[in-house]
């Protein structure tokens, strides 16, 4: 189905598909059972078996950009997103504004983090949200908003999960369709925080996997790889395990941070044999936890579903699920710090994944969330619809990326695109991934990545980047042969590297002047703040 047929359909009275975006935050590759995992997560795994996996699906290596991408179709860059300046242009019309025109009611529940919107329903065009604003605490938040309104805070010990509060406002606005807007397709955006840090979870989803990581990281791994093999998800072994790459963040102050449990955090990928049982017991805590997050965000997407089938929406809805970027080696301590003392995984810690977990969590890739190496900026991603996808349990290796998504689903829609932007609006980069729906499409792709000066620009098959550690030095490799990037082709291939790296400056400086051409120097990325006169 092309935009001609979503507008043919739409022109002849067909009913329009609901659409329901699941996002996760800082969710690894491999963490749910349908592409390796050992958590549980059978309401993934359904949507999985009776829709289509995609393998080379991407986002922006990091969390804002990833959901200003999502919500707008365009790289950040081009909306003033990486980083966030001022606000969004003028011109960058969000998805609800466009799928309005086509008589959708659209529900935004969780966390937002576009800082161009910062009113979801006046400014992001949604008719009801839930704006989770406080990111370091999973069961006592401090502050958020309800239809653009301050939610009052919670009487201490009120029983609360930020998952289950995400879902809890998606069920409501869905019930209050199902009652007062029959008729009307729906849009419902639900963007959980977790398994983002701080490392929180209920007790007893904690309890299921105690004993679940005890193995260590490499054997867990292993598991993960051969899963993936099996499944044929993964051709080929996946990347090497990169000690030498610390976790991101003022490791001295998290230290302090940590109290005593600075002697049981690792800040590097090392072999888990080379670790004291005091740290393995600590980091196979630590996994429990994130394992209990991701169960939990399933158990939660469980209920979204059942409330579809309540409302015998499931075959006409379209179900997206996916990740803003790979799992994060991050370790730092925020929020209402950390007591070494309190139960792993209670509101009193405040504990990151880290890098040996983080491995483990983007397996089969290398690298973590900010780098843009395929562990970064690769995300799973379901696609379910049983009356739009005929295929069940289906891969799908067609390259795509969230700027895809604003096309993808004003395609469904009927909605033309053409005719809702703003005159003014840059062209958008991405395409409907409707095609790839019905078949595997081998489309050559151009795909752009800049987030935190790491940088990647693939090419077809071929893909150039460049990390901070290393000096900003381009690495090259063809992932048709080498999909986790383990043979770097750079000194093989000089020319290619060449070309590349002028074609990516090229987009670079064409997408900021997109974003940033109509705002005083002053204020741009980067600009040197001047300096007032002192008074005499």
């Amino acid at each position: 189905m092309t935009l001609l047929v979503g507008l043919a359909l739409a022109a002849a009275g067909a009913e329009k598909p609901n659409v329901v975006v699941i996002l996760a935050d800082d969710l690894g590759y491999s963490d749910i059972g349908c592409y390796g995992g050992e958590i549980a997560t059978p309401n993934l795994d359904r949507l999985a078996a009776n829709g289509l996996r995609f393998t080379q699906f991407y986002n922006t290596a990091r969390c804002w950009p990833t959901r200003a991408a999502l919500m707008s179709g365009y790289y950040p860059q081009q909306v003033r997103m990486d980083p966030p300046v001022a606000r969004l242009p003028p011109w960058a019309k969000l998805l609800p504004h466009h799928l309005k025109t086509a008589e959708y009611r659209c529900y935004q529940s969780g966390k937002w983090h576009i800082q161009g919107a910062p009113n979801i329903t006046k400014d992001g065009g949604f008719d009801h949200s839930m704006e989770i604003l406080d990111w370091d605490r999973n069961f006592n938040p401090k502050k958020g908003n309800e239809d653009d309104r301050p939610i009052p805070n919670l009487p201490p010990k009120t029983p609360y999960y930020s998952a289950t509060a995400v879902v809890d406002h998606a069920l409501k606005c869905l019930k209050e369709h199902q009652s007062a807007q029959t008729g009307k397709p729906f849009f419902s955006y639900v963007a959980f925080t977790v398994p983002h840090f701080p490392l929180h979870a209920p007790a007893e989803d904690v309890a299921k996997y105690r004993d679940k990581y005890r193995d260590g990281w490499t054997i867990v791994r292993r598991r993960r790889i051969e899963r993936q093999q099996a499944s044929g998800l993964l051709q080929g072994d996946a990347s090497d395990v990169e000690p030498a790459v610390r976790a991101p963040g003022d490791n001295a102050k998290a230290k302090t941070g940590l109290g005593k449990d600075a002697e049981r955090e690792v800040f590097q990928a090392v072999d888990w044999e080379n670790l004291t049982p005091e740290q393995k017991s600590f980091q196979a805590n630590k996994l429990a936890v994130h394992a209990a997050m991701v169960d939990r965000m399933d158990q939660e997407i469980g209920r979204l579903l059942a409330q579809l089938q309540a409302m015998n929406a499931m075959e006409n809805t379209l179900i997206l699920f996916l990740s803003d970027n790979g799992a994060s080696a991050e370790i730092l301590v925020r929020g209402d710090g950390h007591n070494e003392k309190a139960a792993l995984g209670s509101a009193e810690t405040f504990l990151c994944l880290g890098p040996g977990g983080s491995t483990v969590a983007n397996t089969p890739f290398r690298r973590h969330k900010m780098w843009v190496h395929e562990g970064g900026i690769c995300t799973p991603m379901i696609a379910h619809w049983p009356k739009g996808i005929a295929g069940k349990g289906e891969w799908r290796r067609s390259v795509g990326h969230v700027i895809d998504l604003v096309p993808t689903i004003t395609d469904v829609g009927g909605v033309d695109l053409s005719k809702t932007s703003d005159p003014k609006a840059a062209a958008r980069p991405g395409r409907s991934l409707v095609p790839s729906f019905n078949r595997d499409l081998q489309e050559p792709r151009e795909l752009y990545f800049n987030h935190s000066n790491n940088r990647a620009l693939r090419v077809g098959d071929w893909k150039i980047v460049s990390a901070r550690i290393t000096n900003d030095r381009w690495e090259l490799y063809n992932l048709a042969d080498d999909r986790t990037e383990r043979k770097n082709l750079a000194q093989e291939f000089p020319q290619r590297v060449a070309d590349m790296s002028a074609r990516w400056t090229a987009l670079d400086a064409e997408y900021r002047k997109q974003g940033y051409g109509d705002l005083p120097a002053e204020v741009l990325p980067g600009a040197k703040k001047k300096k007032t006169a002192k008074s005499p």
